[in-house]
C-alpha cells in the first residue's frame, strides 16, 4: 500500500517552526528522499472562528503550497486532501491544476469534496444548499477543459463558448481525480465521475455538528466499500475506483510502527490501495526525524 503524508504548514501554533519558506524547503527535500507517495495539503480559505475554536484548523492556499513543495522536489506526488470544489469557478481550478501539473512534471493528484462548513460557504458567496449538484457539474466542466484544446460548456451560472486552457495537464486524460467524503452520494460520485474514493474517519460526535457522514471504524469502511462495488455493478463499471483512505489512524489514535504495519495489512485486505499519516510533533527537527524513522521502520517494510 502507498502511504501519503500530511504537510505541517498550517501549524500556526508553531509558526516559527513550520510557517516559514525555509521550513517548506527543508521538509520537502526530506520527504522527496523517502518512500512517501504524496504530500497532502488541505483547503479552508476562510473558516469560521467558531469552527476553529471547536477544534478546526487553518489551511494555506493549496495550490500555492503545492507549487512551493514542487519547487523543492522531483519525485513525490502533489495532492490536495481535500479541495472544496464548489468554492471556486471550475475553470479557475482547472487552470491551477493544469499549470501545476505541467510545471511539476505531471505529479498532481486532485482529491475534491463538497465541504460542510456553512459559514465558510457564506463568506465565499458559494451555494451551500446545492453544493452536491454544483460539485457534479464542476467535475464535468473541468474534464471538458482538461481534455479538449477548445471547449464549450454551459453551467448553472457560467458558460464557456469556445474557450481554451492551455497547455493541458501533462497527465492524460487528466490528473488522477479522487472524491472525498463518506456519504453514499460521495461514493456514487466516485464511481460515476472519478478515479478513486477518498474516505476519512470521523467520530459520530463531530459528524453530527459538521454535517459530514460518520465513519468511525473498519466496519463502516467495509460497508462503504461494499456499497461502492454494488454501485459499480449497477452502472456497469468494470474496474472499481481506487480506495484512498485519508488517514490510516482514527482521530487522536497513535500506533507503534508494527501496529501501523498491521493496520495497513487489514485495510489492504479490504481493497484500500493508499492511506495517509499525520506527524504530530512541535518542531521542524522532530518532524523531519519522525518522517525519516517512519520511512525506515514502516515504509521500507511495506515494500
Amino acid at each position: 500500500m502507498k502511504i501519503n503524508v500530511t504537510m505541517p504548514f498550517d501549524r500556526l501554533d508553531a509558526a516559527e517552526e513550520f510557517v516559514r519558506p525555509e521550513a517548506v524547503a527543508e521538509i520537502s527535500n526530506v520527504i522527496d528522499r523517502t518512500r512517501f507517495n504524496a504530500a497532502l495539503v488541505t483547503d479552508h480559505p476562510c473558516p469560521t472562528g467558531r469552527w476553529l475554536d471547536a477544534g478546526g484548523h487553518f489551511a494555506q492556499d493549496p495550490f500555492v503550497m503545492l507549487s512551493l513543495i514542487a519547487a523543492h522536489t522531483s519525485r513525490i506526488r502533489l495532492q490536495t486532501g481535500i479541495l472544496v470544489l464548489p468554492y471556486r469557478n471550475p475553470f479557475i481550478t482547472a487552470r491551477s491544476v493544469s499549470t501545476l501539473d505541467v510545471f511539476s512534471g505531471g505529479r498532481v493528484t486532485l482529491s475534491v469534496g463538497a465541504g460542510y462548513l456553512k459559514g465558510e460557504y457564506k463568506a465565499l458567496g458559494a451555494d451551500f444548499d446545492n453544493r452536491n449538484d454544483v460539485m457534479d457539474e464542476y467535475i464535468r466542466a473541468m474534464k471538458e477543459a482538461w481534455t479538449k484544446d477548445e471547449f464549450t460548456f454551459k453551467g448553472s451560472t457560467y458558460e464557456a463558448l469556445g474557450n481554451r486552457i492551455l497547455p493541458r495537464p501533462l497527465q492524460t486524460p487528466h490528473p488522477p481525480l479522487y472524491i472525498g467524503g463518506n456519504s453514499k452520494r460521495a461514493i456514487r460520485r466516485a464511481v460515476e465521475l472519478a478515479d478513486g474514493w477518498n474516505p476519512f474517519f470521523t467520530p459520530a460526535a463531530i459528524s453530527s455538528t459538521s454535517r459530514t457522514t460518520a465513519m468511525t471504524d473498519e466496519m463502516d469502511l467495509a460497508q462503504g466499500i461494499a456499497y461502492m462495488r454494488e454501485h459499480c455493478d449497477k452502472i456497469g463499471r468494470a474496474t472499481p475506483p481506487e480506495i484512498v483512505l485519508a488517514s490510516i489512524t482514527q482521530p487522536g489514535e497513535k500506533l507503534s510502527a508494527q501496529e501501523f504495519i498491521d493496520r495497513v495489512g487489514k485495510y489492504a485486505e479490504l481493497g484500500v490501495t493508499t492511506g495517509a499519516t499525520n506527524i504530530h510533533v512541535d518542531t521542524r527537527a522532530e518532524w523531519i526525524d519522525t518522517a525519516q524513522r517512519f520511512d525506515e521502520e514502516v515504509l521500507a517494510k511495506l515494500g
